[in-house]
């Protein structure tokens, strides 16, 4: 089961009903996407635009999100890449959200870097170059979900860690003076595995996908992304302000 759940590129639809799709990944997503290993900086084709989509019926708050997130990519302590809300909304209903980087399409964050730290890649990913990153926190001013975090001193390191090298798409060793930020594990993609937030997920609530592909998994199951957000209400967060986020929500409650 756990490679079902780490290897999605592998899964075929299966109860998609008429969704139409045939095959939703490559046996080999590094060639199907065409990262490139010698330039980090270097943008993926645009075959490939990153989504995810958490359902908000499913999860439970338990935070394992948060806490695979953490393991996974040494994240500091005192920082939270991906940060579960408890919610109470006009009628008293509370429900709990899970809050990542919306990796949006008209991203604020990226129009401030005066040194082009923060850049997006053409799937869609939207990155930080911490040897560009001169701190300024311009971007954390200016991003309207309050995602990013700034390292105020050297953060605390593990031999794994330091054993790493360093890319955008895999930010560590960290450093202290740079922004950091979840990343939709594009270290993970490269793989052809799950973000490591859905993977952890023991209630499936969250999924990641290819939207040209209009697909979405959790490891467990295929979704089509435009059908399931239709009949579901899928919505996104802050919509009104323009930024066209990447990560979807479908309604803790039916009305």
């Amino acid at each position: 089961m756990e490679g079902s759940r780490r290897r999605f590129i592998r899964l075929a639809v299966v109860g998609v009903g008429a969704a139409g799709i045939t095959t939703l990944f490559s046996s080999k997503l590094i060639e199907a996407v065409g990262f490139s290993r010698g330039d980090v900086r270097a943008a993926a084709p645009a075959r490939r635009q990153w989504v995810m989509l958490i359902d908000l019926k499913k999860c439970d708050g338990c935070r394992k999100c948060t806490e695979a997130c953490n393991t996974e990519h040494f994240v500091p302590p005192g920082q939270e890449w991906i940060t579960v809300y408890e919610v109470q909304d006009e009628f008293g209903f509370r429900y709990f959200l899970p809050r990542p980087c919306m990796h949006c399409e008209n991203a604020p964050c990226l129009k401030v870097c005066p040194v082009g730290a923060t850049f997006r890649r053409e799937d869609g990913v939207v990155l930080v170059d911490h040897r560009r990153c001169i701190g300024c926190r311009y971007c954390m001013a200016a991003c309207p979900y309050d995602v990013r975090a700034f390292n105020w001193s050297e953060p605390p390191h593990t031999p794994e860690e330091l054993a790493h090298t360093y890319r955008p798409e895999a930010p560590w060793p960290h450093r202290m003076g740079v922004v950091e930020k979840c990343m939709f594990c594009a270290h993970r993609a490269e793989e052809g595995e799950l973000p490591a937030c859905v993977r952890g997920c023991p209630m499936d609530a969250i999924y990641f996908g290819d939207l040209r592909e209009d697909a979405v998994s959790n490891g467990r199951e295929v979704l089509r992304l435009s059908e399931t957000l239709r009949r579901d209400h899928g919505f996104r967060l802050k919509e009104e302000l323009g930024t066209e986020p990447r990560v979807w929500y479908l309604p803790a409650r039916r009305d």
